[in-house]
Formats: C-alpha cells, structure tokens, sequence
C-alpha cells in the first residue's frame, strides 16, 4: 500500500488546532503500533523462536574457507579410556605372511575398549518388625523402623528422581517410566511428586548456603516469567564465578532481590529493568547486550533518531571489540581504559544528547534514561571479574525457560521451592564439574541420618 504524500505545511497550519493536535496524536499511535509491530529478538528482549515469519534473517556468515571437520594441527581428540573390568589377551599364533609360529608378549599392545551397562537391578531390603507380647502383663511391642529406612525408597531413588526433573526436565509420569524401564523400580507418578518434595527439603540447606555466598559478590542477575498454580510469578537468578542460584517468587519487585542475594552487595551485572534502579552506579553493571538490542530498535524506527541508533550501535560495537581483546588477553584492562575507553564514552555521551532532542518521544525517552545510569554502563572496566553483558545469566535461564514450556510452571509453593533448589544444584555443579547425582545422593542420606549435607561453596566442595 502506497502512503499518501504528507501535507505541506501551509495546508497544516491552516487546519484547526484540534485538527491538527488529533493528526499529531494519530501520527505518534501510528509510531507506536509500528514500533511494537516490528519488535524482533534482534531489537528487543523477545526470544528468537518468537520473531515472525518477516524478520529479517541474521546476515549469511561468510565462508572461511576450510573443511568440514578438524583442522590440520588442531590437538586431536578421542574416547577417554576407562579402567577396565576385564582384560581380554589378544596374541597372534603363526606370522601372516610365512606362517611361522609367534610367542612373546608385545610391551606396548594395540588398546581397543568396548564399553557395556550392565544390567541394573534394585536392591530391596525387607525389614521385618516382629510384634511379641510380653509374657508377664501382655503388653505387644513392636520394634520401631531404624531412621533411614523410613520411607519406601532410597536415598538414591530420591537422587535420580529429582535429577531427572532438574536436569533434563523430564516430567512426573516419564521419571516414573525411566526409574521402571532402567532401573526396575516400581514407583507412581504420585510418589515421583512426594520424592522431589524430600529432595527439596535435603536441599534447604543447601540453598540456603548457596544464597549467603553469593551475597557481597560480583553476580549476573535476571528473572523470568513462572507460573505456580494459576497465579503469575518469576523465576530469578544470581550467576557468580562459582555458585548459581535460584528463586520463584510471585514478585518482580526489589524486596526479591534482597531474598536473591541479601543485603551486602557486590557489582550486579543486570538489564534496565526499574527493580534494579536502586542500585548505586558503581554497584551496577548494565547489560550491553541489552543496549545494542535498544539501539538497534532506535534504527528500527525509521525516523529522524536513526541516525544516531546506527552512531549509536557502531560505538558499542567498537566498545564490546576492544573488550574481546581483554578478554583474550591481548590488551590489558588498563590499555583499554587509557586507550579507547574515553573517547567512545564520549561519543555515546554527546549521541545521548543529541537523542533527547531527535523529536522521537520514544528514543528521547531511552536516551534520558541511559544518561541517568551512565556510569553505571562502564563498571566493567573499573572492576575486576565484572563483565559488560548479562549473557551469564541469560545462559543460567535458558535450561529453566525450556523447563517451563513443557511443565508450564509449578502448581504449588512446594513445587516452586523444588525447581529452585534443584536449579541451584544442577547450574553449581555443573560449574563446578561436580557429579550432580552423587551430590544429591549425599544430601538425600545426610538427611535420613541427621548429619551435614555436602557443601555447594567451593572452599568446603573438597571437604564435602
């Protein structure tokens, strides 16, 4: 559809001033709808799987050149051997090519393994309380069940079923399923949802310990959208360099950020979102993932503020390229402060400027808001262990984000404090390459015993 010509502007000004005021308030609605209509994953917070069919698709990647596979000189990788269950002597009897006879052994054989799972079996043990009655009054006495055989499964049971769940998001009725088809244990979708709530209660400490660490850390945090029950939530996350953890909570406010990671603050890498608004700008990062995504939408616009969203964006692209280089160990962090950190946060500071006055209400409003947190954008640079994107987090969501579209949340407060415990201790271990069903097997135990859970803090993980 081919728009009409504009109106000139004698024609304009010789309209009413209601007429005119409702042309300027249709042409700003126009704008608005546009803009929400053109929202990509490339120009705003939407995921990938939700951009529509008119996108435009990311820029073919240019071709490098080389073939498929290893490259010459890359190290070369293979099969870990195991040590081996059985050894199998190979000799050759007779020369294969004058069939003498060989004996002897060869120092330094040719190692082939074949790997095999055995057949598993449950290990049941029937404890039998017998009733006597005593002979003097007749009294029945029945022995009491010892503290770690209450209840009808294992520790290790209860291990794989909230593995499961939490690592590879495998509902109720598929866990009931896998523990009878691998393993031989009969068990009911019912006693799968009572496993994962022991499970959770073995890993209140946990949790709880997870949490306090993270406090006074530098940390990654975000938060997604959970349903429990048929009411709203939010699931968020603190990423640091050693312990992931969780929360669902019905809020999105600050009070849950406070339940997050406590009061004692470290350097908190977030996006623009007003919860985090509190936060002095030396104790915050703001995500420049984040940022190039608004600028990106500022181009996007098509109005007279696109020229500055693309100065915009080519500046935080020179910024993020000279931090690749820190990150590489090719430039120092104090290079990069001394060399290129001023001159680009001038630039980005005057194109802010220049942006509150474009005539466009919406990009006006996204440069008066990063001028308010401008220091806020660089910590990064000042800050050791701080980085300039929220991608840790973000990544820390992504296995949660998947969970969510196949349970479609949880249907109680008890199910929420599951998924964020079990989220906790699968995201730390596997930072910390720790076996994740191992540690669940412990905290299980310590529980039926009364003793110490193992630790998730990495200066007890060895003790532990």
């Amino acid at each position: 559809m081919t728009p009409p010509p504009s109106l000139p502007p004698d024609v304009f000004d010789d309209l009413p001033p209601a007429v005119q005021a409702y042309i300027r308030y249709l042409e700003a609605r126009l704008s608005f709808l546009e803009a929400r209509l053109n929202q990509t994953s490339a120009n705003s917070s939407k995921p990938p799987s939700s951009d529509p069919p008119h996108a435009k698709p990311a820029p073919p990647r240019t071709p490098s050149g080389k073939r498929k596979g290893g490259q010459p000189g890359h190290p070369k990788r293979t099969r870990l051997d195991l040590p081996p269950d059985a050894i199998v002597e190979l000799r050759p009897v007779a020369c294969d090519q004058c069939s003498h006879a060989l004996v002897g052994d060869d120092p330094a054989p040719l190692r082939h393994q074949v790997i095999e799972l055995p057949s598993v079996r449950p290990i049941v043990t029937e404890y039998r309380r017998h009733r006597l009655a005593c002979p003097s009054c007749g009294r029945v006495t029945c022995p009491a069940l010892p503290a770690d055989a209450r209840g009808g499964y294992g520790p290790r049971v209860q291990a794989v079923c909230g593995l499961l769940s939490g690592a590879y998001r495998v509902g109720k009725r598929g866990v009931a399923q896998l523990c009878r088809d691998l393993f031989g244990v009969p068990i009911s979708p019912a006693a799968v949802c009572d496993l994962q709530r022991k499970i959770a209660t073995a890993l209140e400490p946990v949790a709880r310990a997870a949490h306090a660490h993270v406090a006074g850390r530098p940390a990654n945090v975000d938060e997604t959208g959970w349903r429990e029950g048929r009411r709203r939530g939010w699931l968020w996350v603190a990423v640091t360099a050693s312990v992931t953890v969780f929360l669902v909570r019905l809020s999105r406010g600050r009070a849950v950020l406070d339940d997050l990671i406590g009061g004692d603050l470290g350097v908190l890498t977030t996006d623009r979102y007003s919860a985090y608004g509190h936060l002095a700008a030396d104790r915050r990062q703001v995500c420049w993932a984040h940022l190039r995504r608004d600028f990106q939408a500022i181009i996007d616009r098509r109005d007279a503020g696109s020229v500055i969203g693309k100065e915009l964006l080519l500046h935080a692209d020179i910024l993020l390229g000279h931090w690749k280089r820190v990150r590489d160990g090719t430039l120092t962090r104090r290079g990069f402060r001394q060399t290129y950190l001023g001159w680009v946060r001038d630039e980005i500071h005057s194109l802010l400027d220049r942006g509150i006055g474009c005539g466009c209400a919406i990009t006006a409003r996204v440069c008066r808001e990063l001028l308010a947190v401008e220091p806020a954008l660089y910590t990064f640079a000042a800050v050791e262990d701080v980085e300039p994107t929220n991608n840790a987090a973000e990544r820390a969501l992504r296995h949660a984000v998947c969970w969510r579209k196949t349970s479609y949340g949880t249907d109680s407060a008890d199910g929420s404090r599951f998924v964020e415990r079990i989220l906790t201790v699968v995201a730390t271990c596997r930072r910390q390459r720790r076996d994740v069903l191992e540690f669940l097997t412990g905290c299980a135990r310590a529980t039926q015993q009364g003793t110490n859970p193992p630790s998730l803090l990495p200066s007890l993980a060895i003790a532990s």
